[in-house]
């Protein structure tokens, strides 16, 4: 059997590695010794481990998205905390994911000045969001930790998972965001931020959501 140290993996930009056969304890080790302070992204799910490296395009999507649900939550007057790639595991149930950005909406009171997450008594999670492509090994994960809400965002288009029956399934509409066409206007505005700036995207998204909510 060749061992390889983790030092001699080396991912690139936009590309994935998967490891079989990793036990709870290698999966707590690799995040011990990669840090919190770590471009790549980890997801386990019973024995599998999936390595993964954004490009920076992923970053400024998964940035630009981030924002339009915090201008959503303010202008909605909907309480939020925001844990971003935080990683969430159940060593219980075998599965560990760290998302490109996470938000704790209908739960938030509850995490208020939480600084660790414990999974077995702290609830997941409420919306969820992945840039690029979401694995079967993130999706496993995601679906056994009992996220609600996970939002993908993939080719300009954005796909919306609600958790029914401990499954996934496609829905046009956010649970999180009844009255609005989320599908529709997120990748709207992150192509405008793509060409006209980040700021004056996120003004003119402000002011949509204002007149959206006068009308309804």
């Amino acid at each position: 059997m060749v061992t390889l140290q983790l030092q001699q993996l080396s991912v690139p930009p936009g590309h994935r590695v998967i490891l079989h056969d990793v036990s709870w304890q290698e999966f707590e080790a690799i995040l011990e010794e990669l840090g919190n302070h770590r471009a790549s992204r980890l997801a386990y799910s019973q024995g599998t481990l999936e390595m993964r490296m954004p490009l920076p395009k992923h970053e400024k999507a998964k940035v630009i998205i981030g924002d339009l649900v915090k201008i959503l939550l303010e202008e909605l007057e909907i309480d939020c905390e925001t844990f971003g790639s935080t990683t969430f595991k159940r060593e219980d149930m075998a599965f560990g994911v760290e998302p490109d950005d996470c938000f704790y909406i209908q739960n938030h009171a509850q995490m208020i000045g939480k600084e660790r997450i414990d999974l077995t008594v702290d609830p997941p999670p409420d919306l969820a969001i992945e840039v690029d492509v979401t694995s079967k090994t993130q999706l496993d994960a995601y679906e056994a930790l009992g996220v609600p809400e996970l939002w993908r965002y993939e080719n300009s288009k954005l796909q919306i998972n609600i958790l029914q029956d401990g499954k996934y399934i496609e829905s046009e509409i956010s649970s999180i965001f009844p009255n609005l066409p989320i599908v529709e206007v997120i990748p709207r505005f992150v192509e405008q931020s793509r060409t006209g700036g980040r700021s004056p995207t996120l003004r003119v998204f402000r002011q949509w959501v204002k007149e959206e909510i006068t009308q309804t």
